[in-house]
């Protein structure tokens, strides 16, 4: 069966009982990806670099088999710079550290695939704004770079925010429990958002 292991933030990992109904699309990807084995190491308040730092690549590394995939997904904490152990600069660092996951998962003849950070619920004068420019495009130059797959979720997710509307969109967010977290999501947004990631990603894995 075919493996594939996260590398991300608060945005997908796995919340326990107890903080429903915040939830992460990496609770619910294996849903939509039933012939696949997934394998969750996202944690809340990393960045591409402080994941490296803390050993959780590496973690992840000694797991690693050929054939299995990478996904990674970061830079809602990139762009963190008031917290110097998160940031990094988008065309500088993080394109390194992005790197970094790539060249490991290819050492151990594993596949990598780059995920643009997913969409926060940014509404102005009745549009959904895409956040974390930059760290979208910088990564779209290292899947460019090194020839490594890229799903651009910050485009998908707008596209999908706009389509059900302000109303449901809102229920996919924290913001409709406690009125003031745009960015992380209910059960319901990482049920959704774990179906529209699955999409594109049945067509990159083998």
């Amino acid at each position: 069966m075919t493996r594939i292991f996260l590398a991300s933030d608060s945005t997908c990992q796995r919340y326990e009982n107890d903080n429903a109904p915040q939830a992460g699309w990496g609770q619910f990807i294996q849903n939509f990806m039933k012939d696949c084995k997934i394998f969750n190491h996202a944690i809340g308040g990393r960045s591409s670099k402080s994941f490296i730092e803390e050993g959780r690549l590496k973690e992840i590394e000694i797991l690693l088999e050929e054939g299995d995939y990478l996904l990674v997904q970061m830079g809602h904490n990139d762009s963190t710079k008031e917290k110097p152990e998160r940031y990094t600069e988008p065309y500088n660092d993080y394109k390194q550290f992005l790197k970094q996951y790539v060249m490991t998962a290819r050492e151990k003849q594993a596949n990598p695939i780059l995920v643009t950070p997913v969409a926060r619920l940014h509404y102005v004068s009745g549009e959904f704004l895409a956040d974390f420019g930059d760290y979208c495009n910088a990564m779209k130059e290292v899947g460019e770079e090194e020839n490594c797959p890229v799903i651009d979720f910050m485009t998908l997710s707008i596209i999908h925010l706009t389509n059900v509307g302000i109303k449901e969109a809102t229920t996919y967010y924290m913001v409709d429990v406690n009125g003031k977290d745009h960015t992380h999501f209910t059960e319901t947004g990482a049920k959704q958002m774990a179906k529209l990631l699955a999409e594109p990603l049945k067509r990159i894995v083998k």
